[in-house]
């Protein structure tokens, strides 16, 4: 990235926990360091004195310092994590794009796992595992109580070996076990094909280290297909986010050289930062530039750009510095709102510590932080609205979210009276076949989403969201 930034590692970015990952910049830490409390640390090892000798039975000393740490942590925000020696392993695997698990995208929610969308061809995948599942059991161990980390520790495990999961369905009201097989999973991030002539569509599913490279492919694809391409559709619906670098190379491709792709800014001197559509912000050392394979009329192609309540952090960093340069039309729904960095340092050569150092801001100075990336043009998931988009769980309704930093937060009256309205037709929804409930996939002619973006790029009438409306980030309860 450049002397600069004096980064040492890691830099990552993403949404939820498990298989995904978060935005990570390694920094030099702080010379100075404030006095210690004395008082409130001597609270601390009384405590731990007492559970040593007190406690009903023998508590290991290493766990007991291990969870006094988590706890710590944990309780900053949504993002930060303290990384045993498993986890942190499991962290590094998941930026590489393979991991071994079931394959699956997870969040929280009432304490239980909730599917936010397996990863296509997985072991989840062809078990049928669908968005919106809640598992609440792993084997003969209940969710409830445990962090979304010990799940994911006890979802992973060796190759071959089979795991049974209890999941809830919300929409048909039942509970049923699923006994999949763990693999290794590598997930494919780029999904690409010419849709009609003239026109194509790029699915990014996450944010990789293969991930330019593949796009770079792709793109070479459809124009040995397509050489006078008259419109692209890139489509980061559901993506979670991934890789910084990986995000600022996908945004130059389309950007002039050297603008502003996104800034960060927070309490460390290099925390302050912005990244440009330059190869020295994306491009790793001792490997050649991918971007250059490009044709130069991609920078100049017609774009529309795909989002949704699932798209976070690098998604959002690419959606927002596009919208900022007016080199795409946004369309969907309102982005996740995932906009703080995190900073990856390692405590030793195992474990290590995820904790949020700045926000990141597109290039006209907004913050993505709790609000995400508001699309130029909203659109419905089907023809026939979009109403369930408010149950949706989205950064601003995380526990001990971090507020957007840029004035005082507001509460959407509306929206509660939305929820009810969108819990009352989930009711009747779940009433229906389950082949009448199933949402089109995407990159299919019965993608509606899609659909509307081919509109767009050919100048037709375009049908509008009529259910939604800007979402507001709500106060946070002290």
């Amino acid at each position: 990235m450049g002397q600069k930034l004096k980064i040492a590692g890691w830099v990552s970015l993403g949404v939820l926990a498990g298989a995904l990952t978060t935005v990570s910049l390694q920094t030099v830490a702080r010379n100075a360091v404030a006095p210690l409390p004395l008082e409130e640390l001597q609270q601390l090892a009384a405590v731990f004195g007492m559970i040593k000798t007190d406690y009903v039975e023998p508590v290991d000393e290493k766990k007991l310092i291990t969870d006094a740490i988590s706890g710590m942590v944990s309780s900053l925000d949504p993002h930060s994590q303290y990384f045993d020696k498993k986890s942190y392993k499991e962290f590094r695997e998941g930026t590489a794009g393979r991991f071994v698990g079931v394959g699956i995208e997870i969040t929280q929610e009432d304490g239980l796992v909730k599917v936010v969308s397996p990863i296509e061809g997985s072991p989840a995948h062809r078990a049928g595992l669908k968005t919106n599942d809640l598992i609440t059991r792993i084997d003969d161990t209940a969710v409830k109580g445990l962090t979304l980390n010990e799940a994911v520790k006890r979802m992973r495990g060796e190759p071959n070996t089979k795991v049974m999961l209890t999941i809830f369905r919300k929409d048909e009201n039942r509970s049923f076990p699923v006994t999949i097989t763990r693999e290794e999973i590598k997930t494919q991030s780029v999904k690409a094909k010419v849709i009609e002539p003239g026109y194509a569509w790029v699915r990014l599913s996450q944010f990789q280290e293969r991930t330019v490279d593949d796009f770079a492919r792709k793109i070479e694809e459809i124009y040995k297909q397509e050489s006078g391409l008259k419109g692209l559709v890139l489509d980061l619906r559901n993506d979670p986010g991934g890789l910084l670098d990986a995000a600022v190379a996908i945004s130059a491709a389309f950007l002039p050289e050297n603008v502003t792709v996104v800034s960060t800014n927070g309490q460390l001197a290099e925390s302050k930062f912005t990244f440009k559509a330059s190869p020295e912000f994306y491009q790793r050392r001792g490997n050649s530039d991918p971007l250059k394979r490009l044709p130069a009329s991609l920078k100049k192609v017609p774009l529309v750009v795909l989002v949704n309540e699932g798209s976070a952090s690098a998604s959002e960093i690419v959606a927002g510095a596009l919208q900022d340069h007016k080199r795409a039309t946004i369309m969907g729904s309102q982005t996740f709102g995932k906009g703080s960095v995190q900073t990856v340092r390692p405590l030793g050569p195992d474990t290590g510590l995820k904790i949020t150092t700045a926000r990141y801001y597109t290039p006209s100075g907004r913050s993505i932080q709790a609000k995400g990336i508001l699309p130029d043009v909203m659109v419905d998931e089907t023809a026939e609205g979009n109403v369930f988009s408010v149950l949706r769980t989205r950064e601003a309704d995380l526990d001990k979210h971090l507020s957007n930093g840029q004035g005082a937060e507001k509460k959407d009256e509306a929206r509660e009276k939305a929820r009810d309205a969108a819990l009352k037709k989930l009711e009747d929804e779940a009433k229906k076949p389950a082949a009448e409930r199933k949402l089109p996939e995407f990159g299919t002619d019965k993608d509606f989403q899609l659909m509307q973006a081919l509109n767009q790029l050919k100048g037709l009438p375009v049908l509008v969201s009529k259910t939604q409306t800007e979402r507001k980030e709500e106060p946070k309860e002290n």
